[in-house]
């Protein structure tokens, strides 16, 4: 049953929002806007935290969702349960995606399905069945599911 705190998450889920958001804080980005955190479960429930480092050669620039699948893969993780993506820049789940300004949200009455994110090949290698998009402030964007 989900905790009422944790709102639309359950508390597991909710706690990789508290770590992705805190992650988000210490992003190496030029742009605050372009700041992200995220947060990983294993299988195992242990969780890791990483964040955005902007490097000025865009070839050597991590996401944050990127960074946290590799602790946990350092870690030996071989599955993932959940992952969560603190940010502001993405606004659509797509290959351009990564390093976006906020646009203006599209109208409700034509919801698009979800694009892969940049990510996506690393997530289904690691079985994540879901990621949460969840705003800076903490509230829950959208899911994606591979």
């Amino acid at each position: 049953m989900p905790d009422p705190e944790a709102g639309p998450l359950g508390p597991e889920d909710a706690k990789l929002v508290t770590l992705a958001r805190a992650a988000r804080q210490r992003a190496h980005v030029r742009d605050p806007a372009h700041a992200e955190g995220a947060a990983v479960r294993d299988s195992d429930g242990r969780s890791y935290a990483a964040t955005t480092v902007a490097s000025a050669d865009p070839r050597w620039t991590t996401t944050a969702l990127h960074g946290a699948i590799v602790a946990a893969a350092s870690s030996g993780a071989r599955r993932l349960e959940a992952a969560v993506l603190v940010t502001a820049a993405r606004t659509e789940l797509g290959p351009d995606a990564k390093l976006e300004r906020p646009a203006q949200p599209e109208p409700a009455a034509r919801p698009e399905p979800a694009a892969d994110p940049p990510e996506g090949p690393l997530l289904r290698e690691f079985d994540v069945p879901i990621l949460y998009v969840v705003t800076p402030e903490g509230e829950l964007r959208r899911t994606w599911s591979p």
